[in-house]
């Protein structure tokens, strides 16, 4: 396929173009950045509402709903429950499955094939570059673990800062760190490392207090933490 220009024609591979016509074609999307919230009930010290609630009291933007062992009528009704705390802050849910529970974002895990009808926001699970160079239409991706993590323990070699920012550029799209990100700094260290945003679970799910636990995280990536390197608590908008 040739692209022409009034000085200069460039011809490009027919596969690059089709992919560069498509991606042109399609509006922008909000994706996630900065620290978005992942899900697990089961980690939760407080109601899964409560403890989303709190997070978006202190910031969070995004969220990503797991609970994929649910009824997709309980699934559903948690849903409609996050979306209902998201929109007045103009918020994002994004679903992981298949399913998209009556929204327009889905999350998917590695290898998975896409939905028929394609929601608005689309995003995968990739763990290596292998699978990053199998993306296709995806808005975003999802890199992990990028620590150790104590969600899910032995869990594949950690990535680290250096293995995120070898990756980083190969996604071709926005990219969420994921994995083992507990404290402020690791935060940093992924936005410092290409990262557009990172993915939580545990630091919030386990947090006696989710509001403190993600304003120190969302310092982390807004780059105001103590000498320490903790977070301080000061949010920026």
């Amino acid at each position: 396929m040739v692209t022409a220009h009034p000085a200069f024609a460039v011809t490009m591979p027919e596969g690059v173009a089709s992919r560069v016509s498509a991606d042109a074609a399609r509006p922008a999307r909000h994706t996630p950045t900065g620290v978005v919230v992942v899900t697990d009930r089961r980690q939760a010290l407080r109601p899964l509402v409560d403890v989303v609630a709190a997070a978006v009291s202190a910031g969070a933007r995004a969220v990503l709903l797991r609970e994929k062992d649910l009824p997709r009528g309980q699934r559903l009704r948690i849903a409609v429950a996050l979306r209902e705390l998201l929109r007045p802050v103009g918020g994002l849910l994004i679903v992981a499955g298949q399913d998209t529970l009556d929204g327009e974002a889905l999350h998917l895990r590695a290898g998975a094939v896409a939905p028929l009808g394609r929601p608005h926001l689309l995003g995968r699970s990739c763990h290596d570059a292998a699978e990053l160079a199998a993306l296709s239409t995806e808005d975003y991706v999802t890199l992990s673990p990028v620590f150790a993590s104590r969600s899910k323990p032995g869990y594949g070699p950690a990535l680290a800062p250096i293995g995120l920012r070898r990756l980083c550029p190969r996604a071709g799209r926005p990219v969420l760190a994921l994995g083992g990100i507990e404290r402020p700094e690791q935060v940093a260290a992924c936005r410092e490392s290409g990262a557009s945003g990172v993915a939580v679970m545990g630091a919030l799910m386990r947090a006696e207090d989710p509001a403190d636990a993600y304003a120190r995280l969302r310092a982390g990536w807004d780059g105001v933490c103590d000498g320490s390197g903790r977070g301080t608590g000061t949010v920026i908008a």
